[in-house]
């Protein structure tokens, strides 16, 4: 368990987290709406730190990306928790364990193993992909920064739903990004991802803004 970034403190107790565009508010001895991140006496954990659930070497192709080092591997980490709840989530048994099952589980491997492991399978970048990358952020940070001075790539493979303060302290070390753009009706992202699409559509302008390449799913 490790202290989160990207939260203010609140009287009675409460934090507010600055992670994705929920910006959840959350009392004392609860969970934000990704399951992951708790607040403690006043204080915000994130649940999931080095908690790789999946680590599997993929084409570069299959995240997907396709003009992004062509026929290179990415090695994909996971950790569990989403901040959305997709009706037709491929990977749903680990994006929403933490939510169905109560329960957060995985393979201890630190940021230093997974460069290391990333460097001997011959992998030109790390993806945080599967479930949600915003929501294991302190994670992904922390990997990419290593990464970045071993010349090793990062990409995000997200719903795009973050704030642009994180955006903006992951950028330096963000290489690439594929969003998944799930529809373009509010109404439609509401319903069946329980969030809404204008968040997703400033994070596509904000990325691009920052200079990052950008594929949209």
């Amino acid at each position: 368990m490790k202290e989160a970034r990207l939260y203010e403190k609140l009287p009675d107790d409460q934090v507010r987290c600055r992670l994705c565009a929920h910006r959840c508010t959350i009392a004392d001895d609860k969970k934000g709406i990704c399951q992951v991140r708790e607040n403690r006496g006043g204080t915000l954990y994130t649940l999931v730190y080095g908690r790789a659930i999946a680590r599997h070497v993929d084409p570069v192709e299959k995240k997907p990306l396709f003009h992004f080092y062509p026929g290179t591997t990415a090695y994909s980490i996971a950790t569990p928790g989403c901040n959305f709840r997709c009706h037709w989530c491929q990977n749903w048994e680990i994006s929403q364990m933490p939510r169905e099952q109560d329960l957060i589980t995985g393979e201890e491997a630190s940021p230093e193993q997974i460069v290391a492991v990333t460097q001997r399978a011959g992998c030109r970048s790390i993806a945080y992909t599967y479930t949600e990358p915003t929501v294991f952020f302190e994670y992904a940070y922390e990997t990419a920064r290593r990464a970045h001075h071993a010349d090793i790539s990062n990409i995000y493979v997200t719903n795009g739903y973050m704030t642009k303060e994180m955006i903006e302290r992951f950028a330096p070390y963000l290489d690439g990004a594929n969003v998944d753009l799930k529809a373009f009706r509010d109404e439609t992202y509401k319903r069946y991802a329980g969030a809404r699409l204008k968040p997703v559509i400033n994070s596509l302008k904000k990325i691009k803004q920052l200079g990052i390449w950008l594929e949209v799913t």
